[in-house]
Order: C-alpha cells, then structure tokens, then sequence
C-alpha cells in the first residue's frame, strides 16, 4: 500500500469513532452532502488501518448480482466470477457503497445479512452461505439532503448502521483544506470560501446541491495552473451548480465581486 496517506483533516470525533466501530465489527455510514469528504475519509481510514478499499459507485443500475457476481462464459465454458462485494467478504477489505441509496432495493437485501449479527453473505445462484473474514467492514454513504422518495433510506436499513453526518467545515479548516490540496496561498483560498458560505446562504435560489468543498478544489486547481481567477470560479464553482441562465449570472456577478 502506499505510504503516502491520503490528506484528510477531522472536523470532529469521526476518527475515533469509525476505529471503534470497525473493531466491534459494526457495519458503519456517512451521512451528508455532495463533496464535503465522505469519500476522502474513508480513504483515509482505509490506509490508516492499513487495509484494502473497494469503492463502488452506486447508480439507478446498481443491482445485487453487480456486486455478488454472476457466471460468465469463457470460452467453452461457463464460470462463476466473484463481484466486489463478495471479494471484500472473502479477503478482509473494506468496502465503500458510495450512494447506497441510489441503488437497486436488491442491494439492500444482499446486505441485510452482513449488516447484523450474522455478518455473513447469501449467493443465491451458488447456493452457498459465506462468513465474512474477521477483518471485513462494511461502509456505505448517503445523501439525505438531495434523495427524494424512493431513494429515501428506510429507518430499518439506516438503524443496522453507525453513522455519523458530515458538513462543510468551518471557513478556517475549508481554507487550510483548499490550501493543502492545491498550493494556492491562504488569501485565496479564504476568498474561494468566502464564496462558498455566500452560495450556500443563498437558499431562496433553490439549488438541488450547493457548492462543496470539492468544487472550491477544482477552482482552486485551475487558479494554481494558470487560469484567470474569474473564469476559474465560474466553470468550478458556478456552471456545475445550474442550467438556469438567470442564476448562472447572477452568481458568476456576485463571485466577481468577491474574489
């Protein structure tokens, strides 16, 4: 594994209690919005605890058999192909259902077993029981402020979990954030953030998903290569949040205007 691990800075308490819940074996979920460090985190763990992550990405299409496996034809005959999950269960890793809630029901069910006291996975198509290896953990991410009805998690799949929610960190730790990710100076990156909190205080605007601590990355990115400031902010910051041409303006003036 590489030695270099992977920056992350604790807004609270979150290290100590995912090190606790991996120990108890205790399947565990991060909740919040869009790029606040979810993923980041988890990175983190995973090299902290020297272990192996798999991340899956979950998306409408996501279904059971994406992740247990499914028999595939080689050649003149036809063999079983483990899936991720399944992989994760046999070997020890960790893995990372980013956006369980976008998936099928069916994944919710696949895991069901591994999420108690169990700890143990149903292959339906071999018939076969597997108990997870002693070092397996579960980990899965959600966003309750952009799901909508059926992507709703379900109270009874939310209580087999730890969790713990994220946020966007206070002004001071997001610059230093921006600052260690991308060589910009400090200065910047307060004003990169000073933009942010404007954006994210502005909810008469209505915006499906505000600006995260990952879109002020990417500007901050193309401002330490070259790009003008203002452009940066806008094709960063602003163009990614909307389609709506009124609001598209109206911010890319008022981000004119701060940095």
């Amino acid at each position: 594994m590489d030695n270099l691990a992977p920056y992350y800075h604790a807004i609270g308490k979150e290290i100590e209690v995912f090190e606790q819940a991996y120990k108890s074996r205790l399947p565990f979920l991060l909740k919040g919005p869009t790029g606040t460090g979810k993923s980041r985190f988890i990175e983190y763990m995973a090299h902290t605890l020297n272990k192996e992550l798999i991340t899956i990405s979950c998306h409408e299409e996501t279904s059971s058999t994406d992740l247990i496996g499914r028999y595939i034809i080689k050649g003149a005959e036809t063999i079983w192909l483990d899936g991720p999950l399944t992989t994760a269960v046999k070997k020890g890793a960790i893995i990372y259902l980013d956006e369980i809630a976008e998936a099928r029901p069916d994944v919710i069910v696949a895991i069901h077993s591994l999420t108690d006291h169990r700890r143990e996975l149903f292959i339906d198509k071999l018939g076969q029981t597997i108990k997870a290896h002693e070092n397996f953990a579960l980990v899965a991410s959600f966003n309750p402020g952009y799901q909508r009805g059926f992507k709703e998690l379900k109270p009874s799949t939310r209580q087999r979990f730890v969790a713990i929610s994220f946020d966007y960190p206070k002004p001071d730790v997001e610059a230093k954030i921006i600052e260690s990710e991308t060589g910009v100076d400090i200065s910047l990156a307060k004003k990169l953030v000073n933009i942010a909190t404007k954006i994210r205080n502005l909810t008469e605007l209505g915006l499906t998903e505000t600006v995260s601590t990952r879109l002020l990355v990417d500007a901050a990115k193309l401002i330490h290569g070259g790009l003008p400031k203002r452009l940066s902010v806008h094709v960063a910051i602003v163009e990614p949040l909307t389609d709506d041409i009124e609001i598209i303006s109206a911010l890319k003036d008022l981000c004119d205007l701060m940095i």
